[in-house]
């Protein structure tokens, strides 16, 4: 996320795709949520079937953007920023939605229930925490692997998403069906600003492959397979692996010509971007408020109309919260304190979560932005020299 005022260093399509992603995981909870407390489907639940297979990949192939900046940085400054970092908010959180929910966690048994849950959280993740968790653990498992040949990290890491493994455990099973998009994001960075940087320059080809990727995309997502363990067509093995990347690829296109075009819708989508880990952390809550007010009172009877209530308020609180604790002693819901951090310290006045992807390129050793806008605007042109995986260069092409 970043402040209003400070988004000189930022690539706008960054933030409008991560904005377009957490829209759609907000949307996806909101309205299963209230379809299932409702008994039924509303106007929105074919948009959640046709997001699905990309809408987490894209998360973290924008996460793994930006790993080249600090995975050859020693272990105590990469842990402040990829473990430490991570682990606060995580910790954080589960405290907040965990006592939230107290009376339905700790049930008959109390205090002792209520902290033998926060203590299995720390091993497996909780909620829809579980991707800052995962976030921590992609970090520290590719540094771990950094001189593991690319080739040989990539397929690692096809295998595992293709295999299929299912476990009752939410770490072994996202790990597996994830860790392959925080890779390509991590291992393709060049290529993939390459992407975008061609796709504001040749908008109708652009334009065209969204038309075309649409398509499959709807057909597969909403065909039925006729199998209870993959219920689509893009839930089958080989399938989603590359429905999930041509999603995630497909985002960053759309959101390039978006940061092309403008305007408010623009706008607030990359707000959205800017302040996307504010509003994963925060939205729950609220969402879950605003739904069991409109089951209750009956309000509201179209289930469609509902959700987009339900998925406004979950997006919109957050913000508002955010805003009204900046620079006050409960920033520290949103910005990681001092006492939290290894190495350093940053502005205050500058909201953190940075290293989620969020596309703030600061000059640095591994990626100056300077020199990576020349990069991806050389490899549109045939020209651009190839790049490490910490983003300097190796030769030329």
């Amino acid at each position: 996320m970043a402040g209003v005022g400070d988004t000189g260093d930022r690539l706008a399509w960054v933030d409008i795709a991560k904005g377009i992603c957490i829209l759609l995981v907000v949307m996806m909870h909101s309205v299963t949520g209230t379809g299932d407390a409702m008994g039924g489907e509303g106007f929105l639940h074919p948009v959640v079937a046709f997001a699905k297979p990309f809408r987490i990949p894209d998360f973290f192939l924008l996460s793994g953007l930006f790993m080249g900046r600090v995975i050859d940085r020693d272990w105590r400054l990469f842990s402040d920023r990829r473990v430490v970092h991570f682990a606060y908010f995580y910790l954080l959180w589960l405290v907040i939605q965990s006592a939230a929910r107290y009376g339905k966690i700790a049930g008959d048994d109390g205090p002792t229930a209520f902290a033998a849950h926060l203590a299995h959280a720390l091993i497996e993740p909780y909620s829809t925490l579980w991707f800052i968790y995962l976030l921590a653990v992609f970090s520290v498992v590719t540094k771990a692997l950094r001189r593991v040949p690319d080739a040989v990290l990539l397929a690692g890491a096809a295998v595992l998403q293709i295999a299929d493994i299912r476990s009752e455990s939410t770490l072994i099973e996202e790990f597996c069906a994830r860790y392959v998009f925080f890779v390509a994001g991590y291992l393709f960075a060049g290529r993939i600003f390459a992407l975008a940087d061609a796709a504001r320059h040749r908008v109708r080809l652009a334009l065209c492959g969204l038309a075309a990727w649409a398509f499959l995309e709807g057909w597969l997502a909403l065909t039925p397979s006729g199998l209870p363990n993959h219920p689509t067509l893009a839930s089958l093995p080989l399938v989603s692996l590359a429905l999930g990347a041509a999603g995630a690829l497909a985002i960053v296109v759309a959101a390039s010509l978006l940061g092309r075009v403008g305007g408010p819708i623009a706008e607030a989508v990359r707000t959205c971007g800017q302040r996307s880990i504010v509003i994963y952390l925060a939205f729950s809550l609220p969402m879950a408020a605003t739904r069991e007010i409109l089951v209750r009172t009956g309000a509201i009877a179209d289930i469609g109309l509902a959700s987009l209530i339900v998925m406004t308020v979950a997006v919109l609180l957050p913000l508002v919260l955010e805003r009204l604790v900046r620079g006050t002693a409960l920033d520290l819901l949103f910005v990681r304190p001092r006492w939290c951090r290894l190495v350093g310290s940053e502005s205050r006045t500058r909201p953190v979560l940075q290293a989620t992807g969020n596309g703030r390129l600061q000059p640095s050793k591994a990626m100056p932005i300077r020199r990576l806008r020349r990069h991806a605007t050389a490899a549109v042109r045939g020209s651009a020299p190839t790049l490490t995986r910490s983003g300097k260069r190796s030769g030329t092409t």
